[in-house]
């Protein structure tokens, strides 16, 4: 099997796999335990390529597909690029892998699809879909049966980038900060449906000491106690202290065909829940990050609503990720990186990833066992 996650693919565009089909721990298809999986009721009735409702789709999707006036920073646009990214929830960074590190990192992406994909589906499917995801996409992270790629060369040689680190500085007000792990997703051609808006955690809306301490470290001009806090001043603590901050590296350029990411900006503070598929304005399934390119990254607050849309190319779009956490949120972090991978990272990174490096001798549990099926990922995690 050919794998690659850049230029026309054979990939995809399975016809047995009926749209909105999700599958459940053991791959059998149910329609009780959707996850990412929830529906859309817009999607075509056939997953090919030259289906009518396929075409109508594409033909609306090159008249309307992407932000207007998508602003996209270059590296060295610190202070900018942290004031969309309080503003809005997101922002592109142009330019933040070399080529040798672009194309290291395809060539990675690609191992780690060709594990994913090798495994035969069912009834004459051509893939395993996911469980409890949609068909056609999957999660670098979740179909890991650690959770994370941190065991992976590419992915751990990416924490601690020349071009990141400033940004991430600015952003968490610190060069305390930690990395929480590393993953990413991506989308077969042939996915025909919207993934479903959604925010990637909910934000617990507390304020404790730590949290106080970085929005001092932010500029801000807050009081000594979490209590003495006026409610506006809280409201700024909580839009400008995410509890997450992920940096998805494009493989490929977004294009309005491709499955590019949609963002809906300012929803990072928002508390209420994202519109369902049903009731999703076609605005927001338009606002893609289209134009963003090959080597940029998408700075992203985890708690903005955003969702994977239809790839009606021939393309693989892969974006993968490293993702990082203020310091306050330690307890949370999972322990998925290999000692000797942590050994080999510069002193700043090593720091950054000192809540998430196992002990000396002791391999992540499940590290290097790839599978779509939950069922499959618990065995080798519990060994």
């Amino acid at each position: 099997m050919r794998v690659s996650v850049v230029g026309e693919s054979d990939l995809g565009w399975d016809e047995r796999t009926p749209p909105n089909e999700t599958v459940d721990a053991n791959g059998k298809p149910s329609p009780m335990a959707p996850g990412f999986g929830v529906p859309d009721p817009s999607a075509p009735a056939c997953r090919r390529y030259d289906d009518p409702a396929v075409v109508a789709l594409r033909a609306h999707l090159k008249a309307h597909n992407g932000i207007d006036g998508l602003e996209i920073c270059a590296p060295d646009e610190v202070t900018r690029i942290a004031r969309i990214l309080r503003r809005d929830g997101f922002v592109v960074v142009r330019d933040l892998l070399n080529p040798d590190q672009l194309e290291r990192w395809r060539a990675g992406c690609a191992r780690v699809l060709r594990q994913i994909l090798e495994i035969p589906g069912r009834d004459g499917r051509a893939y395993v879909t996911e469980t409890q995801r949609l068909p056609h996409r999957y999660s670098f992270g979740t179909c890991s049966a650690s959770r994370h790629l941190l065991h992976e060369p590419e992915w751990a040689d990416m924490v601690d980038l020349p071009t990141t680190t400033p940004i991430l500085e600015a952003v968490f007000g610190s060069r305390d900060y930690l990395l929480w792990g590393a993953g990413g997703d991506l989308c077969l051609p042939g996915a025909v449906e919207y993934q479903h808006l959604h925010s990637d955690l909910v934000d617990s809306q507390e304020i404790g000491p730590g949290r106080l301490a970085q929005a001092r470290q932010l500029g801000m001009d807050v009081p000594d106690r979490p209590e003495d806090l006026d409610v506006p001043t809280a409201r700024l603590i909580l839009e400008r202290t995410p509890p997450q901050i992920t940096i998805n590296f494009l493989m490929s350029d977004l294009t309005w065909e491709n499955g590019p990411i949609r963002q809906i900006a300012g929803t990072h503070a928002s508390v209420q829940r994202p519109p369902s598929p049903g009731y999703e304005p076609d605005w927001m399934k338009t606002s893609t990050l289209v134009g963003a390119l090959a080597g940029a990254g998408v700075f992203r607050d985890t708690r903005a609503w955003h969702g994977a849309t239809p790839n009606l190319s021939r393309e693989v779009r892969a974006m993968p990720n490293i993702e990082y956490t203020p310091v306050w949120n330690e307890p949370q972090v999972r322990r998925s990186m290999p000692y000797e991978r942590w050994l080999a990272l510069p002193e700043h990174g090593r720091h950054v990833a000192r809540a998430a490096v196992c002990e000396a001798g002791v391999w992540p549990a499940g590290a290097g066992f790839m599978h779509p099926l939950l069922s499959e990922r618990q065995k080798a995690a519990d060994g």
